[in-house]
């Protein structure tokens, strides 16, 4: 991605971000931005913001009153809002259908200043929790799991990563690979 693109992200998280938190919306930023927020590498991907299931339409008509787009997508998990520059906010309030782990994760969030705006950040553990989740027999893909393992080592809460993943067979074959690695010392 071009660094004018990762600008254009930048720009649609700073002004969603500025949307929600005016609207009064619980939220903290997810995913690829999260982690960079705390030190990994840039995303290339979108922006993810953290909401509780309730709060879901009053983000949207938040975003929509800020000149955004939403989508309703078929997944059930999830809102999609664009910029007029095209760039997507994926709203996401159930992750891995798990509403009920939102508060916690929002909870966890602590504030950090992302291109000039502070605003809720998930933790690196949690992002990486969520992601490891994801993982199933037809989409194994641990690159990206291993640069954020590798990159926010410090920032991961071992422990509480194996606990909330323990239910994931593609969770535990990656704490082999950080153990053989020595990404976890």
């Amino acid at each position: 991605m071009s660094d004018s693109g990762f600008d254009r992200l930048l720009t649609a998280m700073k002004h969603g971000a500025a949307a929600l938190r005016d609207a009064n919306v619980p939220f903290a930023l997810a995913g690829g931005l999260a982690v960079y927020a705390r030190g990994g590498p840039p995303t290339e991907h979108d922006v993810d913001f953290l909401i509780r299931e309730r709060d879901a339409d009053s983000a949207v008509q938040a975003l929509e009153g800020a000149g955004f787009r939403a989508e309703c997508p078929p997944e059930g998990w999830l809102y999609k809002v664009f910029d007029d520059a095209g760039e997507m906010i994926d709203l996401i309030f159930a992750p891995n259908n798990k509403p009920e782990v939102v508060g916690g994760m929002l909870e966890r969030a602590g504030e950090v200043e992302v291109y000039a705006i502070t605003m809720p950040v998930m933790t690196v553990t949690d992002v990486l929790a969520t992601k490891l989740l994801t993982l199933k027999e037809h989409e194994v893909d641990y690159d990206s799991s291993l640069e954020i393992a590798r990159t926010c080592r410090e920032q991961i809460d071992w422990d509480a990563l194996r606990e909330q993943t323990e239910e994931s067979p593609y969770a535990r074959a990656f704490f082999t690979l950080v153990d053989e690695l020595e990404i976890a010392r």
